[in-house]
């Protein structure tokens, strides 16, 4: 037996990485939508007023600090965002998105895959910004995912991974019959 074959490395992988990327997990996205029951889906984007990524679309994003849980992140990038606190009459539901979808920064060279979370917010509801956002819209996609998915307002979402996670929204919380629904659900309450 060789010394490679010992070690697991000749067989074209290593037992533990020499360099490469680093997979990070402390980036959260909140995704706001609000549902009057009836027609479109409608989710709240923000336009980011700073470096990087100036002038462009977004939903609610936010770094977990130290000691932190992502849950407890994703309310806290919630409040300073758009105003929007986890006790508010305004938030109707608080779920943890099942998917997460990888994605390569080169300028950190780091992998993301972070946590996803979605807030159901009362039709009547506006967001207050903060100074790394200069403006706020609705983007609304159909109730039925394979139609969301064909509609021309899906682009808006940047990213294939922001695209996934309206689509997850629309087809696995919407439904009043999904499965997924209460098994996601998170009390914003006791975080």
């Amino acid at each position: 037996m060789t010394a490679a074959s010992r070690t697991g490395e000749g067989d074209g992988y290593r037992a533990r990485p020499r360099g490469g990327p680093i997979v990070r997990t402390d980036v959260v996205d909140v995704y706001v939508f609000r549902d009057r029951g009836a027609g479109p889906v409608e989710f709240l984007q923000l336009r980011r007023a700073t470096e990087p990524l100036r002038a462009t679309w977004h939903p609610i994003m936010g770094h977990v600090e130290p000691d932190e849980r992502a849950p407890a992140t994703a309310l806290r990038e919630l409040k300073e965002e758009v105003g929007l606190a986890r006790d508010d009459a305004a938030l109707l539901g608080f779920w943890a998105l099942e998917q997460t979808h990888p994605y390569y920064v080169p300028a950190v060279e780091s992998i993301v895959l972070g946590p996803r979370f979605a807030v159901r917010v009362s039709p009547e509801w506006t967001p207050r910004l903060d100074r790394e956002h200069d403006a706020s819209r609705w983007v609304a996609l159909p109730r039925d995912a394979a139609a969301a998915e064909r509609d021309a307002a899906l682009p808006s979402f940047l990213w294939p991974g922001q695209r996934r996670a309206v689509l997850e929204i629309i087809s696995e919380l919407v439904p009043a019959a999904s499965l997924s629904r209460e098994a996601l659900r998170l009390d914003p309450r006791g975080i």
